[in-house]
């Protein structure tokens, strides 16, 4: 008997450890999700974060395959049993959920679930997500439930600290997009003070030229020279600018997490499910870096503004020596040589720039109907 509390408490402990050593939100709702169905010893556990529409703005499974999310289709809405817990804030503790009066009925890939328990997650008086488990690994009482008032009492323990992580990491996010804005205003003002004065200084110097043309050809030279003059400096003015555009993320996290970031960003803010997985990339060079970074991010804006995607995946990951970046989406597709035809690049040309630039392929590999792949390979990693 005197074992079971020290192990119990040794699984709370890690638990609440795991939870504090992710700063990026989706990273905590995964550990919140994992921990509380090892903790409980369930089959299944899910955490939602609520949206201001009736749905769920992120849904994270523990237990579900890959392929059984796939087919169990669109996120939940808020509705039934999620939407109690939501609305009245309580425990919810059944013996079979498919008996509650308020139970709707779920996708026909959706795994069976019986005993149930589930709470919301709250900072204060918000409830900001539904955390609940299904389908408790033990010998159920007659007509009874498998979890029991002790797993409520665990449940209710991790989901304090889960609301202190989940609302660190919101924090950590929000003071990054902060200085993410505050860096690309300083630029901006840069930008306006040096190079729209040598535009205008250019501009001006043109149009003296243009005056000095028939009147006097030497004097218009001289103009024509000092035109040739300003636009070099202009030149080097935006060259410096887009230098200072390298994300400062990129430079303080690297790669990897800076993508990863990104993307789950992008899966907050699309109805498309983007997803990132990365496989044994160190860090690269920079300028690698950076051309990786921009191929995915103009790759993804095309998946999700044009293609009328429902998944995109990003991977980033090792091929012998050199490092691979491949965005698939399972949109419309297209024929990348009409698009040729048509003038219309899709961003395309720029890609291409962006990894021979350093060295590197592109490949796309698209048809109509059938989706899209683009993929970047640069060396080392």
């Amino acid at each position: 008997m005197s074992q079971g509390p020290r192990s119990g408490l040794a699984a709370v402990s890690t638990a609440l450890l795991a939870m504090s050593r992710h700063l990026e939100v989706r990273d905590v709702l995964k550990t919140i999700v994992a921990s509380a169905r090892e903790l409980l010893d369930a089959q299944y556990a899910a955490l939602g974060v609520p949206d201001d529409h009736g749905g769920f703005a992120q849904f994270v499974v523990d237990g579900v395959g890959e392929e059984q999310w796939k087919a169990i289709g669109p996120l939940p809405r808020q509705h039934g049993i999620l939407a109690a817990m939501l609305q009245e804030a309580r425990f919810e503790r059944l013996a079979d959920v498919r008996k509650d009066p308020r139970f709707e009925g779920w996708p026909s890939a959706h795994p069976e679930m019986s005993d149930f328990l589930g709470l919301p997650v709250r900072d204060g008086d918000e409830v900001i997500a539904a955390l609940f488990l299904a389908n408790k690994n033990c010998a159920k009482p007659e007509g009874g439930c498998g979890f029991t008032e002790d797993d409520e009492e665990l449940l209710s323990i991790l989901a304090q600290h889960a609301a202190i992580a989940l609302t660190n990491a919101r924090l950590y996010e929000r003071s990054r997009e902060l200085t993410i804005a505050e860096e690309r205003s300083r630029l901006a003002h840069e930008l306006h003070d040096a190079v729209s004065q040598k535009l205008f200084s250019l501009r001006l110097t043109a149009q003296a030229a243009a005056a000095l043309v028939d009147r006097d050809p030497p004097r218009a030279k001289d103009e024509l020279q000092q035109v040739a003059a300003l636009a070099a400096e202009a030149a080097d003015e935006l060259r410096a600018a887009v230098v200072e555009l390298r994300p400062a993320a990129l430079d303080e996290d690297g790669l990897v997490a800076t993508l990863r970031t990104h993307i789950q960003v992008l899966d907050r803010a699309h109805a498309a499910r983007v997803t990132f997985t990365s496989h044994g990339v160190r860090a690269l060079p920079a300028a690698q870096e950076e051309a990786l970074l921009r191929v995915a991010q103009e790759a993804l804006h095309n998946a999700l503004r044009h293609s009328g995607a429902q998944r995109v995946e990003v991977t980033l990951g090792k091929r012998g020596p050199d490092t691979v970046l491949r965005v698939t989406d399972d949109g419309g597709g297209f024929d990348p040589t009409t698009v040729r035809r048509a003038g219309r690049h899709l961003g395309l040309v720029s890609m291409r720039d962006r990894a021979s630039g350093v060295g590197g392929t592109l490949t796309v590999h698209s048809a109509p109907g059938k989706g899209t792949t683009i993929e970047m390979e640069a060396p080392g990693g």
